[in-house]
């Protein structure tokens, strides 16, 4: 029996979608919940398995061809059996003695190469999607590659700097270059990044923050978290609860432009900005002013690893009231910003440094971090922008009144 294999259903918000690359080719056996295809739209990689056993019958879109929400893509025939190679004929005894040498000579240089692309991608199934398809197009060991994402993951930017320095070499005074197209998800990046610059009047306000209080609090308690909660107790959880608990005050912070109209949330969906080979993406956290700390830690972990595996879903995008940015992570000192449209805020986070501050009439070392706020500012006053990073800095200075709420 035929199946047809569709698009998923895309969100209002994706109105299509480009195919990354195909995982298997007609006439191959598949099976069920085998991933077959991945497809990329403009914020997340979608996989698309198989919905029974089978034989992958017909391709109707090569890679690169954009399709539609529910449009048929390819056809499985179900419970076919892919069929076998046929049997090469074993020669006689004797028979390799009598070959003619030209006759060996013309077998040897028809035999495939064992540096094919097939054989020289390696195992790419620990990539995420964009880099697993670079590996196999350039025919890369992964292995040999020194990979410059978290945990040292080999990134598809990492791919095709050694495919580019591969081809053109080192030496002799090259000077590569490479034409290589935008992805959807990069192409729409820059698109909302532009529609921000020229819908919003954006400003930015600076603080600093002493995190003493926030990183003894960490040590005192960090095995114990970890024993109740199974996961570490990170900075992150303090800042987005700490935001929570602001934009509770400062409503406007949290509020969007709709036309002529301020629509005020009465609920923290906080965006998290998370860096991927693909870009730069910004799962949501829903209702954060309900959370605690080992809810928030938790998230935004599932999050980061769905990030780095390609495994995010359109609806861990969508939505979100505020974003928080850790630029820290990369070692950025100071930064502003960019807000997210339909959003008017967003905060920015950097490296913790430690430097000479007056306490208590005397000059002591402290670990201080610069916060950001970007904001709208047809909607937010300064004041108001002033007065939330003010907010954020005294729960984290003070982070045992944070925990009351106070």
């Amino acid at each position: 029996m035929a199946t047809e294999i569709k698009v998923p259903v895309l969100p209002e918000s994706v109105s299509d979608a480009t195919i990354a690359g195909w995982h298997k080719k007609v006439g191959d056996a598949v099976k069920r919940d085998e991933n077959l295809v991945d497809l990329e739209t403009d914020k997340v990689v979608l996989e698309v398995p198989s919905p029974a056993d089978g034989v992958l019958k017909e391709i109707k879109f090569d890679t690169g061809a954009t399709v539609n929400s529910q449009q048929v893509i390819a056809i499985i025939e179900e419970g076919a059996v892919a069929e076998a190679a046929p049997a090469v004929a074993q020669p006689a005894a004797g028979a390799q003695e009598v070959q003619p040498k030209a006759e060996a000579a013309k077998e040897q240089a028809a035999a495939p190469s064992s540096t094919t692309p097939q054989s020289a991608a390696g195992n790419t199934s620990q990539l995420p999607p964009g880099a697993a398809f670079t590996a196999k197009k350039e025919g890369i060991d992964p292995a040999q590659v020194e990979g410059t994402g978290r945990r040292g993951a080999v990134t598809k930017e990492d791919l095709i700097n050694y495919a580019s320095g591969k081809t053109a070499g080192v030496g002799g005074g090259a000077r590569p270059e490479e034409r290589v197209p935008m992805t959807r998800i990069r192409k729409t990046i820059a698109k909302r990044l532009m529609e921000s610059k020229e819908s919003i009047a954006m400003l930015t306000s600076f603080n600093e923050v002493n995190l003493s209080k926030v990183m003894a609090m960490r040590t005192e308690l960090q095995d114990d978290f970890v024993k109740a909660n199974g996961i570490k107790l990170g900075f992150m959880s303090f800042f987005a609860k700490a935001a929570a608990n602001a934009l509770q005050k400062y409503p406007v912070i949290n509020a969007s432009v709709d036309g002529d109209d301020i629509i005020y949330h009465g609920y923290a969906d906080i965006s998290i900005a998370v860096s991927t080979d693909k870009g730069l993406v910004t799962p949501v956290l829903r209702n954060v002013e309900r959370m605690d700390f080992a809810e928030i830690e938790k998230s935004i972990a599932g999050y980061a690893k769905a990030a780095r595996d390609g495994g995010l879903k359109l609806e861990d995008l969508q939505g979100g009231t505020f974003t928080i940015t850790n630029g820290g992570t990369f070692g950025s000192l100071f930064s502003t910003p960019i807000v997210n449209p339909p959003q008017s805020a967003i905060l920015g986070m950097h490296a913790i440094k430690d430097r000479a501050i007056v306490e208590d009439g005397q000059v002591v070392a402290a670990p201080m971090m610069y916060i950001a706020l970007s904001y709208d500012h047809r909607i937010i006053d300064g004041k108001d922008a002033v007065l939330f990073l003010v907010d954020i800095k005294n729960q984290l200075e003070n982070p045992h009144r944070m925990l009351l709420g106070m």
